[in-house]
């Protein structure tokens, strides 16, 4: 008798034993599970808002440190540039004025307020991802069919688009910023050697399905740019309407 109990005791411990060990494998296995997806998560959502939230930290400190922006056609050696104001501009050697000078003068947009320049690509299908989303990453895009600069119709200039949400880090990051401009705000874009100066007169939040906004007609050279919206998603489009500055 004492043996038999002596082994029943030894079995259901052994029992109880691998069951514990069984449920201690279970565990570890979820949490390892859980700990993928949340840095998984983590990831994504930082590879998703890194940029707009990087343009959004850098637009802030230099409109605190009174930064600006000059446009210029040409490369020239500046004589002079205003020296910085305050101990915090001073200990980053932060330049108070910056030239922007045109990626490409024969096709490129230079946004002063926001420091965007960037080389616009021409002619590109806004219908076709096949075709949009390659232009994106080296760019901005003129769609297809809509006016150039001194033609003196509509142009329509697009960037920050994507297929998904987990690669919008992949496409420009030019107009991100767009949301700052605000009514009077100078465009400039580079046309076949020539500058051509737009003033900012409205913007406008709307559905992707709008699709109006692109075949528009003016009786003067009007420019719209458009982006995702909120920066960082693809809810909305962000458009931004401006017209030529006639000198």
């Amino acid at each position: 008798m004492g043996y038999t109990k002596l082994s029943k005791k030894h079995l259901i411990r052994h029992h109880f034993h691998r069951l514990k060990k069984s449920e201690y494998l279970r565990v570890l296995i979820l949490r390892t599970i859980g700990n993928f997806l949340i840095l998984s998560s983590l990831f994504m959502i930082g590879k998703t808002f890194y940029l707009p939230v990087s343009e959004e930290i850098r637009y802030f400190v230099e409109q605190k440190l009174g930064k600006k922006y000059v446009v210029t056609k040409e490369i020239k050696k500046i004589e002079e540039i205003s020296r910085p104001k305050g101990i915090l501009a001073k200990s980053i050697n932060f330049k108070q004025t910056e030239i922007l000078i045109p990626v490409d003068p024969n096709f490129s947009i230079v946004i002063p307020k926001i420091a965007a320049n960037a080389k616009i690509l021409a002619n590109v299908d806004p219908a076709d991802e096949k075709i949009y989303l390659p232009a994106l990453q080296k760019g901005v895009a003129h769609a297809q069919g809509t006016a150039f600069p001194g033609e003196g119709g509509h142009i329509f200039l697009f960037a920050h688009s994507t297929d998904y949400f987990w690669n919008l880090g992949v496409y420009n990051a030019v107009f991100y910023l767009l949301g700052k401009l605000e009514k009077g705000d100078e465009v400039n874009i580079f046309y076949k050697g020539q500058r051509f100066v737009y003033k900012v007169i409205d913007k406008k939040i709307v559905d992707p399905e709008q699709v109006e906004y692109l075949t528009r007609k003016t009786n003067k050279e009007f420019l719209t740019l458009q982006t995702c919206w909120p920066p960082g998603t693809t809810f909305k489009r962000l458009l931004v309407f401006a017209v030529r500055k006639v000198e």
